[in-house]
């Protein structure tokens, strides 16, 4: 695929030295002219354009018509909207993802910004710090589908319905919004079955629709 992506501080680079690697053509652009040309130096085989991906005449430069994917990866929330906004509404990009770095911002990175994915590297963060701590709480990991989806994960107490009462997958009886993705059990990766029984301490992963979380709670919180 042919990705662009913009910004090319920390986050930008580390972004496309990776996309680098798993084979995908990549271009990168960095509006300070000095940073953009050490940048040349040191990316061997990504396309980095001094350019401001903030502007329209700079996108048309960098071919973002062929685009399969854009990231706005700048350290500014304003300009990740900017960039989201005309690449999807000027450009068509079938696919684009943002950057949040202000979490407070969040509830902007959605569809009527060009957003297709929002990752909030503080959101993210503090997930992470309350699945160490938090038992029989919801997790939310992760936005798709425009905010219309949540990737969501809860650690089982006893307490649970779905442990307590020795339900399988198919006792529970899930809304159809959500989906149990795996089940991760002794840092091992489980694949959901109809049979499958809950155990204390199981991380559950699911996909849920925003306004069916609440199944998720009758099932798994005690």
């Amino acid at each position: 695929m042919r990705v662009v992506i913009a910004g090319g501080g920390s986050v930008g680079t580390a972004i496309a030295l990776d996309l680098l690697d798993r084979h995908h053509d990549v271009t990168l652009l960095e509006q300070v002219t000095a940073t953009a040309e050490k940048l040349k130096a040191t990316l061997h085989g990504v396309n980095v354009m001094a350019a401001d991906a903030c502007e329209y005449a700079c996108l048309v430069s960098a071919d973002l018509r062929d685009a399969d994917v854009v990231i706005a990866a700048t350290g500014d929330d304003e300009d990740n909207l900017v960039v989201s906004w005309l690449s999807k509404q000027e450009f068509g990009v079938p696919r684009v993802i943002a950057r949040i770095n202000n979490s407070r911002n969040e509830w902007l990175f959605n569809e009527s910004w060009g957003v297709d994915v929002s990752v909030s590297t503080p959101a993210l963060i503090t997930s992470l710090v309350d699945e160490a701590v938090e038992v029989g709480s919801i997790i939310k990991l992760l936005d798709l589908a425009n905010g219309k989806m949540k990737l969501i994960e809860v650690t089982l107490a006893a307490s649970a319905p779905a442990v307590a009462n020795e339900l399988t997958l198919d006792e529970l009886r899930l809304n159809d919004a959500v989906r149990v993705v795996t089940v991760v059990r002794r840092e091992q990766p489980l694949t959901p079955t109809p049979s499958m029984r809950f155990l204390e301490h199981d991380h559950v992963i699911l996909m849920a629709r925003e306004d069916a979380t609440h199944d998720c709670a009758d099932a798994f919180i005690g």
